[in-house]
C-alpha cells in the first residue's frame, strides 16, 4: 500500500533510522566510558511500542511518576532496571525500587523521610540511593540555560545549603549509601559546554563531600536530528574529559536519560489539506492536523517540513495560512510564504516531531492519532486512533456511579 494512501492525521516512525541513532548512542558511549547506562526517558514519550524497541536493548527505564512506574512495570521493566526521578513519586513506588536495587534519585525532602523510614525498617540491608542536585548552571553557562537566573525547581540546592543537609541527613543512616548524583539541566542550546560544565560540577561534588560514587547520572537535554548541531559522537568524549579527572570508568558508571534526542530524527507527523478557504487578505489551508500534536506548549516560531503535492499545474501565492482542525484560532501553524498554491488533498508532513507531542497531545476535538512504524519498506500500524471506546474505558455514566448502592 503506497503511503499517500493511508488515512491523515498519523504519526510514522522509521524503525531504521530509530536503531541507527540508537546505536550511535550506543558507540558513543562505549568508546566514551564504557561503564554506562541507560534510562530511557518515558515523560518523553511513552508509546508502548517505543518502549519496548529499547527494552529490547537493555536499556532502564527512566520515570518521574507512579503512573509511570505502573506503566514501565506492565511492560515488563523489572523494578531493578528502573530509575525514579523527579519529586511526585510515590512511597509504596520508590520503596519497590529502593530495595530492589534500581536507581533512586531523591529529589526532595518527603523522601529523605521515606529513606530514614525505610532504612529503619530494613537495618539488615544495605541500601543505595542518588541525590538530584540543584546548582546554578546558568553562572556556569550564561544565556544558555531555560530558567536562567530564576533557576530550576527540582532537587537539592548546592549554593543554599541543601544539598550538603542532605548529605549529613543521609550519613546518619548507618545502612545506606549515596550512590549517585543527578545533575540533569535543561538548555536552550543543548552545548557541548553546557554538559562538560555538569560534568565538572560532577567533580566538584565528589571532592567537596568525599563521594565515592557508583554512578554520575547526567540526565537528558542533548541535541538529536538537526544538521549543524551536536550529536552524540561529539557529547560524550568531551563529558568523559572532564569527568576522568576525578572518576574511573572502572568504578563509576556512566548514566544517561535520553528521549528527544533518540526520538526526534526518526518521527514524523503526516497532515492533509482538507479545505482552502480565502478571508479577507488571507488564504487559510484548513488541515486535519493541529498545532497542539507536534507543538502543544505553543512556544515554537518554526517548523521542519516538506511537501508531497498532487498532480496537476499550479501557480504560486505570496502568502498562505496554514491551520489545524481545531477551534482554536490560535491553532495556527505556520504562514507558507512564496510557494505552490496548496489543494485539497496534498500533504503536509512534519519531522523532527517525536518527542513530547504524543505525551503531551490532549484529547481536544479529535482523539489520539494513528501510529506506524515503517519496516522495510511497510508501515506497520502500532497504536490505532482512539474512538469513543478507548475515551470512555474507565469511565461511568450518570446513574451509573462507581460505588452506588
Amino acid at each position: 500500500m503506497n503511503e499517500n494512501a493511508y488515512p491523515t492525521p498519523y504519526f510514522l516512525i522509521d524503525e531504521k533510522q530509530l536503531a541507527a541513532d540508537f546505536s550511535m548512542l550506543e558507540e558513543a558511549l562505549r568508546t566514551s566510558w564504557p561503564n554506562y547506562r541507560i534510562g530511557y526517558s518515558f515523560k518523553t514519550n511513552s508509546l508502548p511500542w517505543l518502549v519496548t524497541f529499547f527494552r529490547a536493548r537493555n536499556v532502564m527505564a527512566e520515570v518521574v511518576s507512579d503512573d509511570e512506574y505502573a506503566l514501565a512495570s506492565r511492560l515488563g521493566f523489572q523494578d531493578c532496571g528502573i530509575v525514579y526521578n523527579g519529586p511526585v513519586k510515590k512511597r509504596d513506588s520508590f520503596q519497590r525500587v529502593l530495595l530492589a536495587g534500581g536507581i533512586v534519585n531523591l529529589d526532595g525532602r518527603r523522601e529523605l523521610d521515606w529513606l530514614e523510614e525505610i532504612s529503619g525498617a530494613n537495618a539488615d540491608r544495605r541500601l543505595e540511593v542518588g541525590v538530584r542536585v540543584n546548582f546554578d548552571l546558568e553562572r556556569l553557562c550564561p544565556g544558555q540555560t531555560t530558567m536562567g537566573e530564576a533557576g530550576g525547581r527540582f532537587g537539592f540546592s548546592y549554593e543554599n545549603g541543601a544539598f550538603a543537609a542532605a548529605v549529613e541527613r543521609i550519613g546518619r543512616l548507618p545502612n545506606v549509601r549515596i550512590a549517585g548524583l543527578h545533575l540533569h539541566s535543561s538548555s536552550k542550546t543543548r552545548s557541548v559546554a553546557v554538559f562538560e560544565a555538569i560534568a565538572g560540577m560532577a567533580c566538584r561534588l565528589k571532592r567537596e563531600f568525599g563521594l565515592t560514587l557508583s554512578y554520575v547520572d547526567l540526565g537528558g537535554g542533548y541535541c538529536g536530528g538537526l544538521p549543524g548541531r551536536p550529536q552524540y559522537p561529539d557529547y560524550f568524549p568531551a563529558v568523559a574529559k572532564v569527568l576522568s579527572a576525578e572518576f574511573d570508568p572502572a568504578e563509576t558508571a556512566l548514566v544517561v536519560e535520553p528521549g528527544i534526542s533518540l526520538l526526534s530524527k526518526a518521527t514524523v507527523y503526516v497532515t492533509s489539506v482538507v479545505d482552502v478557504r480565502d478571508i479577507g487578505r488571507e488564504r487559510y489551508l484548513i488541515t486535519d492536523g493541529s498545532r497542539f500534536h507536534i507543538d502543544p506548549t505553543m512556544i515554537k516560531h518554526s517548523y521542519l517540513f516538506h511537501l508531497e503535492l498532487g498532480e496537476g499545474a499550479r501557480g504560486r501565492l505570496a502568502r498562505q495560512c496554514v491551520s489545524g482542525f481545531s477551534c482554536m484560532e490560535v491553532d495556527r501553524l505556520f504562514e507558507y510564504e512564496d510557494g505552490p498554491e496548496l489543494r485539497e488533498g496534498d500533504r503536509i508532513v512534519y519531522e523532527n516531531v517525536g518527542g513530547y507531542t504524543m505525551s503531551l497531545s490532549p484529547l481536544f476535538i479529535q482523539y489520539f492519532p494513528d501510529v506506524y512504524i515503517r519496516r522495510e519498506g511497510k508501515l506497520l500500524k502500532v497504536r490505532e486512533h482512539w474512538t469513543p471506546e478507548e475515551y470512555m474505558a474507565g469511565s461511568y455514566l450518570y446513574g451509573e456511579e462507581k460505588g452506588k448502592r
